[in-house]
């Protein structure tokens, strides 16, 4: 733990020398306060990090990531950082961003099958939410599916759930009082394509489009 601890620390020298060589005020700027433009949702997973995916810097991004990067209006932790996102802040975007290969949105098509579904954890909780909020587009039937086409539903999955997480998130306080008070705030649901680096945008809603 010292060791990876260490190398951290290390690299962690070495970015902030080339940011510093590269710019001598790289840091003061962001150490008077901070002014995202953007709230990030996204997914928890360790290839997905926001700021280096998109090319942002410090300062930028306002970062919330879990698990299948899911919307609950129940769970606080989420609901705080929108609050804080919005009213404090005064971000114009939201990007909510899911990501092909996604462990999450695969653990809810295997849930049945799997010792977490005889658990009583907040993991177990969050994966039957995720389950339930696929289960229109569950797979069901046939077993002998061939790899590409497992593939392909799995892909299907991926942006079955970022619509569908998408659809809870225009509907919690905080975004619905931004619109009600005309905020300029754009909702943006995306994906990631680990393959290629890629993001691609699935759908946006503004203001104007709130339904009454």
């Amino acid at each position: 733990m010292l060791t990876t601890l260490s190398s951290l620390i290390a690299k962690n020298r070495s970015w902030a020398l080339q940011c510093r060589d590269r710019n001598a005020d790289y840091f003061a700027k962001d150490a008077e306060g901070q002014a995202p433009h953007s709230l990030w949702i996204g997914c928890s997973d360790s290839r997905v990090p926001a700021e280096v995916l998109t090319g942002s810097h410090p300062g930028e991004l306002f970062v919330h990531r879990n698990i299948a990067n899911m919307v609950m209006a129940e769970d606080d932790n989420l609901m705080s950082v929108l609050q804080y996102a919005i009213d404090y802040l005064r971000v114009a975007n939201i990007v909510l961003c899911g990501h092909y290969g996604c462990g999450g949105v695969q653990a809810a098509v295997n849930l049945p099958q799997m010792a977490l579904n005889d658990e009583n954890s907040a993991l177990s909780r969050r994966i039957t939410r995720l389950r339930g909020d696929l289960a229109a587009h569950l797979p069901c039937g046939r077993t002998d599916v061939a790899p590409e086409e497992n593939v392909a539903r799995h892909a299907a999955l991926v942006e079955a759930n970022v619509l569908a997480q998408f659809a809870h998130l225009i509907r919690v306080e905080p975004v619905r009082n931004a619109w009600r008070r005309g905020a300029p705030l754009a909702l943006h649901g995306c994906i990631y394509d680990l393959h290629s680096g890629h993001l691609q945008a699935l759908i946006t809603q503004q203001q104007e489009e709130l339904s009454a």
